[in-house]
């Protein structure tokens, strides 16, 4: 398996990280979960592309994760690809709809497939997949592919959330700001830290990285580093990990 870390940012972008996307590969099978603004870009940076994703798993509908979702159906259909499937929580398919109704001219034009999934195990792209219902300002799943990978969307950082990522090899967290922020529906890299203490995964990647983080990764990993001793790095656009 590879994930590909397309974008690492937030709402509030910089010139280094576009908004939330990553890339699930394995045996051919492409998977993209999340496509916020920018995310079609580093398709296209990453050698992937947009003619070869056909499927895209939503964690939520905040516009920072699906920005770029009618941009890919029109580059799909200009390309001459007939079909794309969209999975996701509750109201997937209401916000698709919505997306047409104002881009009518896009209704149509492919052939979607919606479908929405709840907390549990579900089968997407040709990938077995668990759901995690997580702790965000609107319903939000954190997804887990077997022992290999999970992402955990966007959420605070609580003990059910990481029980469902123990023993990952790779685990891709939300740590959007330093503890210095008083924030609320992400985790600061204190709480990430205590709430990750006595889990076993292989390699945590911070990801959803508001500018407030700029300049401070040094301090947050210490800060995490002071209640869990796993290893923990920080996620780039394009960065690439194979899993085996």
């Amino acid at each position: 398996m590879r994930v590909t870390f397309l974008g690492t940012g937030t709402a509030m972008p910089t010139g280094e990280r576009f908004q939330t996307g990553i890339l699930v590969q394995e045996a051919g099978r492409n998977l993209l979960i999340d496509c916020g603004s920018g995310v079609l870009h580093r398709l296209q940076q990453s050698g992937i592309g947009y003619e070869n994703v056909s499927t895209v798993l939503l964690t939520h509908h905040h516009l920072d994760h699906v920005a770029d979702l009618l941009p890919l159906m029109k580059a799909r259909w200009l390309a001459g690809e007939e079909h794309l499937e969209v999975v996701g929580p509750q109201g997937t398919k209401r916000l698709v709809d919505d997306l047409l109704s104002v881009h009518d001219y896009m209704d149509g034009r492919l052939d979607l497939q919606i479908r929405e999934v709840v907390a549990g195990e579900f089968s997407v792209a040709g990938f077995d997949v668990s759901a995690y219902e997580t702790r965000h300002s609107l319903p939000c799943l954190a997804y887990r592919f077997d022992d290999r990978f999970t992402f955990s969307g966007d959420s605070e950082a609580f003990d059910g959330l990481a029980n469902f990522a123990d023993e990952s090899a790779i685990l891709a967290h939300d740590c959007s700001f330093p503890d210095d922020v008083d924030v609320s529906n992400h985790p600061t890299p204190e709480t990430l830290g205590k709430a990750l203490a006595g889990r076993d995964v292989g390699r945590v990647y911070l990801t959803h990285l508001y500018p407030h983080t700029d300049d401070r990764h040094e301090e947050m990993l210490e800060s995490i580093g002071a209640h869990y001793e796993g290893d923990v790095r920080f996620a780039n656009d394009l960065k690439t990990i194979s899993i085996e």
